[in-house]
């Protein structure tokens, strides 16, 4: 029987044409009115009055989308309201507002990890470092939970990620869990999350997977023997590409394939012998002086000589030599078995094994930062002058072609 009378007054719902109010009973009310096209548009209001003050009305939403059973029980649920001296109309302004308000801070971690990455792009040494984030999280978070909300990336999600590449990719996956950690820690700060944070190592991730150095050993770029640097350099200057210049260039100043590549002339001070590597392009954010040996000289006055933009070793088909360049020169003689940053080791090496320079002065010639942070506020000098005689040596030795003996003789060592 209930469910006839409810057809009928479905019916009776329907067919209402005319503008109007239509009463349903308890304040619930039929409000119809005519469209731009004359057509009627019907829906339900609850009308209702508080402690004496004018009616109110309140809308319940459109028929048929909201059908008289579903507008009866929002009116029952608003008269409870009512009851309890609130404003049902207020109350669903204020539910409304939190519910914006939450959408708002609800971001979710790619929104997260994009705002992260832009605050934080000024204080990065290159453009590269950038994009080295933007590639891990993309290829490893985002496919797992990049388009959830910054609140439910929790320990699980995290470990989901990390533990398909934590065993064969040690290094990467430890750039990774940081970078993810980084992005949460931003979004708590801001105030889109809280509680701990998942990707947290100490305390947390240690007591569920294993350290790095235990999944494998730290590999170490390949370097030269430094006994047989004189045979290299001499084959090198056989070699009458440019990129064989830089790399010679690289290897007598000890320097990084970035701060090579893209050495301005402005950079350089012929008369003084200097090479001044600005603060951008170093990987510790300082500003590096290279003492220039004769043999470095020489090869920037073959440089000058092909000359046609700022850079020192310019490329054919852009301003700089590409960061691959050394590593093809090498494989064109048929020495894959090196890596650039290899030479720095072999400089390093020989500085130890075969002169008696301070320790500080080979790390300082590498633009290394040495000590903690009270030695490097006592020592705010560069030790220039002692680095030139080092280069000076280091140029001298890679000049002999052939390998020197491999007995040293301490008489002989170079001096401060």
């Amino acid at each position: 029987m209930g469910r006839q009378i409810n057809r009928l007054t479905a019916l009776r719902v329907e067919r209402q044409r005319k503008p109007g109010l239509y009463p349903d009973g308890n304040g619930v009310y039929l409000q119809v009115t005519l469209g731009a096209d004359d057509s009627p548009r019907k829906s339900w209001l609850f009308r209702f009055r508080m402690q004496g003050r004018r009616e109110r009305k309140m809308g319940l939403g459109a028929f048929p989308a909201v059908s008289l059973q579903e507008a009866r029980d929002k009116a029952s649920h608003a008269r409870r309201f009512c009851k309890d001296g609130i404003d049902p109309v207020e109350q669903r302004k204020a539910e409304r507002a939190k519910a914006r308000l939450a959408d708002a801070r609800s971001l979710t971690f790619n929104q997260c990890a994009k705002a992260y990455i832009t605050a934080h792009r000024a204080g990065w040494r290159n453009v590269k470092h950038a994009a080295q984030w933007t590639s891990t999280l993309e290829t490893y978070a985002s496919p797992i939970f990049g388009t959830l909300p910054a609140p439910a990336i929790d320990t699980t999600l995290v470990l989901k990620v990390l533990e398909p590449i934590w065993n064969t990719k040690p290094e990467t996956a430890s750039r990774v869990r940081g970078r993810i950690e980084a992005v949460l820690d931003w979004a708590k700060a801001r105030g889109y999350r809280n509680g701990e944070n998942p990707a947290r190592w100490r305390g947390h991730l240690d007591h569920l997977l294993p350290a790095r150095a235990k999944v494998r050993k730290v590999e170490h770029h390949a370097a030269l023997p430094y006994r047989e640097i004189g045979a290299f350099m001499a084959a090198l200057r056989e070699r009458e590409a440019l990129a064989a210049a830089a790399l010679e260039f690289a290897i007598l100043t000890a320097g990084r394939t970035s701060e090579v590549i893209h050495a301005r002339w402005h950079e350089i001070d012929l008369q003084a012998k200097v090479w001044t590597v600005p603060a951008e392009r170093m990987k510790a954010g300082r500003e590096h002086r290279v003492p220039l040996s004769d043999a470095a000289l020489r090869i920037l006055e073959r440089m000058r000589q092909v000359r046609h933009n700022d850079h020192v070793f310019p490329g054919e088909r852009s301003a700089a030599l590409s960061n691959m360049t050394f590593l093809r020169l090498l494989r064109r003689m048929d020495r894959d078995d090196l890596t650039m940053h290899g030479f720095r080791s072999s400089f390093r090496t020989w500085a130890a094994e075969r002169t008696s320079y301070p320790r500080e002065i080979a790390e300082a010639a590498l633009a290394h930062v040495v000590g903690d942070a009270t030695e490097q506020a006592y020592q705010r000098g560069d030790m220039f002058e002692k680095r030139r005689k080092l280069m000076d040596a280091w140029a001298g030795y890679c000049s002999k072609p052939a390998p020197p003996s491999a007995v040293i003789d301490l008489k002989t060592k170079v001096s401060v």
